[in-house]
């Protein structure tokens, strides 16, 4: 209610469709005096949609897909002498199928849907029919009308806020890890970790979606011109990259390490001097992204503290590298090695100029 982010778009569509319905059904009930005004509303509700370029989609795929339930169902009951049984055994199988075209997505079934309500109200006269398509295009046009014209819907916060709700999990990952590197850490605890990286897949696939959503808000849109001097600029692409490749390489640490804490192939755990240099790199990555986060939550450049962290991280990593032939175990040194690159892998996502350099 203080602050504006998705409740607060959703809140506004949920309402503008409520009005669009009330608005169609009372120029459906008492303009046109319509006898049974349920297209009207109906429409409007469903092509109040969450992007303007979605309702035009809708609304041309709606039009359609009801005009042709309503003539066919008009048509079977004219063949069957109006007799409510036999009307739908001709009418819906097709119909069903063609619900089930892809093309027209959740909007394939109203043809299905329409041609119940004509069979069942028995309204089949060619009058009856006009109506109802008189109808459909008057809730389609307000639906339209209200969702372009009203607050039109301009999907712009959706990137940030999942690149920053993307960066702070890695974060807090990477902190249980480091926290519980410092104890011993058995299989149970390795397993959590790696299920927790590969939750984290779903979170890059959701920023992915908010991207093409926010694009597509823009199309054919009234409202990308009335909020220009108010909108802050996308996240760049390349912070989608960065953060599903941070997300790929965690995924990879945690499942050596979960291998490690099961012994699987005879894996030998580093050494404990090792593990605990191991969980403060760890740290100072967490404490990275959630450096990053900030940046992203607040659209600023990285300042002179996020850059100092950023070359400790490389410099503890070097400091960790050149320990990793002093364990007297081969099998330990090479599990340590293959953690050295998994992490290393997510340093350079996280602060790649200090790789080059």
């Amino acid at each position: 209610m203080r602050y504006p982010g998705p409740e607060r778009a959703t809140a506004v569509q949920a309402l503008k469709a409520a009005g669009a319905a009330m608005l169609a059904w009372a120029l459906a009930a008492f303009w046109i005096e319509s006898p049974m005004a349920l297209m009207a509303p109906w429409t409007a509700l469903v092509l109040v949609d969450s992007t303007v370029y979605r309702s035009l989609r809708a609304g041309a795929q709606q039009l359609g897909v009801i005009s042709i339930g309503t003539v066919w169902a008009s048509v079977a009951m004219y063949l069957t002498h109006g007799s409510t049984l036999p009307a739908m055994a001709v009418s819906l199988p097709p119909l069903m199928l063609l619900a089930g075209y892809r093309r027209l997505g959740v909007h394939g079934i109203y043809g299905a849907t329409t041609a119940l309500f004509v069979i069942a109200y028995g309204a089949y006269q060619p009058w009856q029919v006009g109506h109802r398509l008189l109808e459909t295009l008057i809730g389609a046009l307000i639906g339209l009308s209200v969702n372009a014209c009203v607050l039109p819907p301009v999907r712009l916060a959706g990137v940030r806020a999942g690149l920053h709700a993307l960066a702070v999990s890695c974060g807090d990952l990477l902190q249980g890890i480091s926290d519980g590197l410092r104890h011993p850490w058995d299989p149970d605890q390795a397993d959590a970790w790696e299920g927790a990286a590969r939750r984290l897949h779903r979170s890059v696939q959701a920023v992915g979606r908010a991207r093409h959503l926010a694009a597509e808000s823009t199309r054919l849109n009234p409202g990308r011109r009335m909020r220009r001097g108010h909108r802050t600029p996308h996240p760049p692409p390349w912070l989608d990259r960065q953060w599903e490749d941070v997300v790929h390489h965690l995924t990879a640490l945690t499942h050596t390490q979960s291998g490690i804490a099961a012994r699987s192939h005879a894996l030998s755990p580093p050494t404990e001097t090792f593990t605990h240099d191991y969980a403060a790199l760890a740290h100072d990555l967490s404490c990275l992204c959630a450096d990053q986060a900030e940046l992203i939550a607040r659209h600023g450049e990285g300042g002179d503290e996020q850059q100092e962290r950023a070359v400790a991280s490389w410099k503890r990593y070097e400091q960790l590298s050149g320990k990793v032939h002093d364990q007297k175990d081969r099998a330990a040194t090479a599990v340590s090695g293959g953690l050295l690159i998994s992490i290393r892998q997510v340093l350079i996502a996280l602060a790649p100029e200090r790789a080059e350099g």
